[in-house]
């Protein structure tokens, strides 16, 4: 087990974890940071709260007939971030999933604002030759800097793109960004504005022998369903829709996921973290074994 160095702490585990890591496939692991949050902070206590709010669900799943009961997965907890550190966030969290994928774990990443996708997305990219990433959000976050800033969760995707090429970038759901990042996005990248369902079926087939990343921003569901984020964008999908995304899914190559910017603050009624327990559980259900 490699994660013993990796600055992890552990408070309260994913509903239903074991303390069996060896013969876990899924490993949830959370990235508490949001330096970069442009509007509203708070990002950073997603991956507790998602954890917390996950003991309203039950285990079985009515969706899949499936029970996490019948699964064995790890919560390895949080890696603490040294406040403020950007670039050593960063090499913290790609420390921690390089060692899960050295033990062929599938790395379940809970976040934090959206630019800890960047260094599991470059680990996994260096495993899984080919990698497409499959990326569900309101923002396009294709800037090439944010307020003079090449890390920030505004240009997240466009390193990603730097990285695995645009081609193998596909982007559901995205109804928000600037002129620029617009344009770069329908050149470069393969990007569905204000689509989901559609573009997903229509592409499921092509993407069947690809090894695939998930990369999940809660804003891509409506505020009305999702409060509980830094940057609310209207016009969203709904609870159902994101779930019948993840289902559609189902017999892909998929080798890790990511849930992030979840910002408790602003969820009062915690149906913003109860919806991302709820895909986390789906997710481990579809491809925890």
């Amino acid at each position: 087990m490699f994660l013993e160095n990796c600055y992890l702490e552990r408070n309260t585990c994913f509903i239903g974890s074991s303390e069996d890591y060896k013969s876990s496939k899924v490993v949830v692991i959370g990235a508490p940071m949001d330096f970069t949050t442009s509007f509203r902070p708070g990002a950073r206590q997603g991956p507790e709260r998602i954890r917390t709010t996950s003991y309203v669900l039950e285990e079985y799943s009515v969706y899949l007939n499936k029970s996490l009961n019948d699964f064995t997965y790890y919560d390895a907890g949080d890696i603490i971030m040294p406040c403020g550190n950007i670039l050593e966030s960063l090499k913290r969290i790609g420390t921690a999933v390089e060692a899960l994928l050295c033990d062929g774990k599938f790395p379940l990443l809970f976040g934090g604002e959206h630019l800890v996708s960047l260094p599991v997305i470059e680990k996994i990219a260096k495993k899984y030759t080919g990698l497409t990433v499959l990326h569900f959000d309101a923002h396009a976050d294709l800037r090439a800097e944010y307020m003079g800033e090449r890390y920030s969760h505004a240009t997240v995707m466009r390193r990603v793109v730097e990285i695995i090429g645009g081609n193998n970038l596909y982007q559901f759901g995205i109804r928000s960004g600037d002129r620029d990042e617009i344009e770069f996005g329908r050149k470069n990248t393969n990007i569905y504005i204000n689509q989901l369902i559609e573009p997903l079926e229509e592409i499921s087939m092509k993407l069947k022998d690809k090894p695939i990343y998930i990369t999940l921003d809660i804003d891509i569901v409506d505020p009305a369903f999702a409060p509980g984020t830094g940057t609310p964008e209207p016009a969203g999908v709904s609870s159902r829709e994101i779930l019948e995304a993840l289902y559609l899914l189902k017999d892909l190559d998929v080798v890790g996921m990511d849930i992030v910017e979840v910002s408790p603050v602003y969820d009062q009624s915690e149906r913003t973290s109860i919806l991302a327990a709820k895909l986390a559980r789906e997710a481990i259900l579809q491809w925890g074994k």
